[in-house]
C-alpha cells in the first residue's frame, strides 16, 4: 500500500488507516515507519545529485587553497635549505684549522 504512494501523500495521509487486519496503533507505527522511508530515500535522492554535480564554488576554493600551499611549500623548503646551509658553513671555519679532527701522530 505505501510502495504506491507518491512522497507527499504518504506525509499528508496514513495509507495503514482504514486496513481491516490492522489495530489503530498498528496502522499509526506503520505510517510512521513509511514517512521515515520517504525520508531517507529524499536524503538518498539528495546526497546522489550531490556527489554526481561536484560544489563548483567549493572547487574554487581548494583550486585557492592548493595553490596557497603549494608556495607555502616552496617558501618552507627554501627557508629549511637556507638554514642547513647557514649551519654547514658555520661548522668549517674559514681558517681551517679548529674544524680539523684528522688525527695525526
Amino acid at each position: 500500500m505505501a510502495g504506491t504512494s507518491t512522497s507527499s501523500h504518504v506525509f499528508d495521509i496514513n495509507p495503514y488507516e482504514d486496513h481491516p487486519n490492522l489495530t489503530p496503533l498498528e496502522a499509526d507505527v506503520l505510517w510512521e515507519y513509511a514517512k521515515l522511508n520517504q525520508h531517507i530515500k529524499d536524503l538518498i535522492a539528495q546526497t546522489r545529485a550531490l556527489s554526481d554535480t561536484p560544489d563548483e564554488t567549493m572547487l574554487k576554493r581548494l583550486r585557492v587553497l592548493e595553490r596557497k600551499m603549494g608556495l607555502v611549500l616552496t617558501l618552507f623548503k627554501a627557508s629549511v635549505w637556507g638554514v642547513v646551509n647557514e649551519q654547514t658553513f658555520s661548522a668549517y671555519p674559514q681558517d681551517g684549522s679548529a674544524g680539523d679532527t684528522t688525527i695525526t701522530r
